[in-house]
C-alpha cells in the first residue's frame, strides 16, 4: 500500500486533465449557501474531515464537485451506507437532504491533476489506495493532496473516478489556484429544495439505479 510511504519521498509527474470553458459540474450544498462557495474550514491534519480537504498545515479552501447530478448525490449521500437487509436498498435518512439543494457549477477552463486511470495514479507514484481509503486513513490522503499541490503548483484541483458512481468523475478545486471568478452557479429549479416532496422524488429517481432512496417523513405517494 503506497500510503505507508511519505509522498515527499517521490518525484511526482502528474498528468493533466483539462476542463473546458462552459463545462457543467454538480454539487449538493446547503440551500442557504451559494453553490460556488468554497469550504474555508481547515480540518485537523490527523482526525476527521474528508479525502482531500485543506488542513492547518496546508490551509487551502476547497470545493468538491461531480460530473453529473447522480454522482453528486451519490458522493454526498451514500458514504458508508450499507444495503438494508429487508429492502435490499440503501436507505438515506431524510435529514441528509433537508435544507439542501443540488445545483450546477459552470466553469471556465481548469487544469486539474488527473487521478482517473491507473496510468494517472502511477504518474504520481500511487495506486487505487489513494481513492479507496476511508476514515482514519484520510489523514494520509490529505497529505498526498498537499504534496501534489506542492509538486504541481499550477494545478487547480484533482479529478478522479467516483468510488460511489464509477466510472463517472468527481473532483476537488483549490480556491487559491482557481478563484471564484472561474465558477458560475446555475440554479436548477427541480433540485432547489431536496427536502420537499418533489425534491425527494427527483433525488430518488436519480438514485434508483444505485438501489438507494431517501426515506421521507410522510407517507409514500400512491401511483
Amino acid at each position: 500500500m503506497t500510503g505507508n510511504v511519505s509522498p515527499d519521498t517521490y518525484t511526482l509527474r502528474p498528468n493533466t486533465y483539462t476542463v473546458r470553458t462552459g463545462t457543467d459540474w454538480w454539487r449538493v450544498h446547503r440551500a442557504t449557501r451559494p453553490v460556488t462557495q468554497f469550504n474555508p474550514v481547515s480540518v485537523d491534519a490527523h482526525f476527521g474531515g474528508n479525502r482531500f480537504d485543506g488542513t492547518s498545515y496546508d490551509p487551502y479552501e476547497y470545493l468538491y464537485l461531480a460530473a453529473d447530478p447522480a454522482t453528486a448525490l451519490a458522493e454526498t449521500l451514500l458514504r458508508s451506507l450499507d444495503f438494508d437487509t429487508g429492502s435490499s436498498m440503501r436507505l438515506i435518512p431524510y435529514a441528509a437532504v433537508a435544507g439542501k439543494s443540488l445545483s450546477k457549477v459552470r466553469t471556465a477552463e481548469l487544469q486539474l491533476i488527473s487521478l482517473i486511470t491507473e496510468e494517472d495514479l502511477a504518474a504520481v507514484c500511487q495506486d487505487s489506495w489513494l481513492l479507496e481509503a476511508e476514515g482514519d486513513r484520510y489523514a494520509k490522503t490529505r497529505r498526498w493532496a498537499s504534496e501534489l499541490r506542492a509538486q504541481a503548483p499550477g494545478a487547480m484541483g484533482l479529478v478522479w473516478q467516483s468510488r460511489r458512481c464509477r466510472p463517472r468523475l468527481a473532483s476537488v478545486l483549490f480556491r487559491d489556484r482557481c478563484g471564484d471568478n472561474r465558477l458560475t452557479g446555475v440554479p436548477v429549479p427541480e433540485f432547489q429544495d431536496l427536502g420537499s416532496p418533489d425534491g425527494v422524488t427527483a433525488v430518488n429517481q436519480l438514485l434508483a439505479p444505485l438501489r438507494a432512496a431517501v426515506v421521507p417523513p410522510w407517507p409514500e405517494r400512491s401511483e
